[in-house]
């Protein structure tokens, strides 16, 4: 029942979980991201800096696109939401 539960509320877009990137920040660093909507031809990022402060919050996070090796600072958090970031490249 619990599992028919779950298929119908993702056939329905419902299930708010698989729409979350799981993600550990001390696992972040030279990680793989795919840009859902991609911006002249950036499709395919590395994170390549990152900075935590003394509780082990991130503060600082630095993506670079692989093909203009372009970078940009970027809210950690926002590689949760599956609707603009993919985890590895697609």
């Amino acid at each position: 029942m619990i599992q028919s539960l779950r298929l119908f509320n993702k056939l329905l877009g419902d299930d708010k979980r698989e729409s979350v990137n799981k993600i550990n920040p001390k696992k972040l660093l030279n990680s793989k991201w795919t840009a859902v909507n991609p911006v002249v031809k950036e499709k395919h990022f590395l994170v390549t800096e990152l900075e935590f402060d003394e509780d082990g919050d991130v503060v600082h996070c630095l993506i670079e696109a692989v093909i203009s090796n372009r970078s940009e600072p970027i809210n950690w958090m926002e590689l949760k939401n599956n609707d603009s970031w993919l985890q590895g490249w697609k």
